[in-house]
């Protein structure tokens, strides 16, 4: 009986190699961890996976997911090989804070490229909010606690010497806290997504949206603190308003775990630049990628294989 469970055990680990192997000519496929079935993540990076997958010798498949924490607990537990993340909380698990304070430093992963950015909107439609400090005091959704949103909010807080005491918090997701901003139950959102949002555009077809700026001073206090984040601008013409607006944005990043190999990575990499004609036919964020903006990351190492790549096209990136 012994050697009978044995065997099963055997075979069962051996049936499971292929699935987890590290690269291509292994036989195996990456699993790419993105986010849920109705999102980007997952939309761009099936659409990634496929052309990966008939152009080269490495094979991806798109896996559904919670998202960027999500996706680097699963690949710390080799679970996936590959995985869509916000550059705030891939620094987050690097350095072991925040979101993975408990869980501590999760460091056997690279990155690949960063892929396109994601805006960190403060919405209004209270006209006397006209900087991030007349938030104090008033009802704020700052996101899920524990979320991506609530530490974005609480670093731009930080910026300007306040703290969640500071405010009424609320916990919602950014369709919930549209919502509450439509009934007036809250004085204004953190919604963190690709401007233009959809929730947010709804919104400003019947209301007058306002977006809040961070001004050039508590800019320059956040990126000293939060190197992770991005100065950007939306546009007036976004959602209408009367001016432009002045904020942050995270990326969304593809990393690796360390382990996968220098050519399937490669392959991974080369596919998505080389390419990315044919996948902005596929999906609007191909129309986003962009060589500088994928060199950009400096909080974690990039990968040798996503390096030799961008070394081909003149860039250095730092690596492990």
């Amino acid at each position: 009986m012994k050697k009978t469970f044995a065997l099963v055990a055997i075979l069962i680990v051996s049936l499971m190699v292929p699935v987890f192997a590290g690269g291509a000519g292994e036989g195996g496929s990456l699993r790419f961890g993105t986010g849920g079935d109705q999102g980007t993540y997952y939309g761009f990076g099936n659409v990634l996976a496929q052309r990966i997958s008939s152009e080269t010798d490495t094979s991806v498949v798109a896996v559904v997911s919670a998202g960027s924490q999500d996706n680097i607990e699963m690949m710390d537990m080799g679970q996936y090989q590959l995985g869509f993340v916000q550059t705030d909380v891939m620094s987050y698990a690097y350095n072991g804070t925040n979101l993975f304070a408990e869980m501590g430093a999760v460091s056997d992963f690279s990155t690949v490229a960063a892929l396109y950015l994601e805006q960190v909107q403060v919405v209004t439609l209270d006209p006397e909010i006209k900087t991030i400090g007349d938030l104090e005091g008033k009802t704020v959704s700052i996101g899920s606690s524990g979320s991506g949103v609530y530490y974005n909010a609480l670093d731009i807080l930080a910026a300007y010497g306040l703290t969640e005491d500071d405010i009424s918090p609320t916990y919602q997701s950014f369709g919930d806290s549209v919502d509450a901003l439509q009934d007036g139950k809250i004085d204004a959102a953190f919604v963190v997504a690709g401007a233009p949002t959809v929730a947010v555009s709804t919104l400003a077809t019947t209301h007058d949206v306002r977006l809040v700026s961070i001004d050039d001073e508590h800019m320059a206090n956040l990126l000293e603190a939060s190197p992770y984040y991005t100065p950007v601008t939306i546009a007036s013409s976004v959602y209408g308003t009367d001016e432009d607006c002045q904020t942050v944005a995270v990326g969304a990043v593809v990393i690796a775990r360390d382990d996968v190999s220098e050519d399937a990575v490669y392959d991974v990499v080369s596919t998505i630049f080389n390419d990315k004609a044919a996948i902005a036919q596929s999906h609007d964020k191909g129309n986003e990628l962009d060589l500088a903006f994928a060199t950009s990351i400096t909080t974690v190492p990039y990968h040798p294989g996503a390096a030799k790549y961008f070394a081909e096209q003149g860039i250095e990136v730092p690596v492990k």
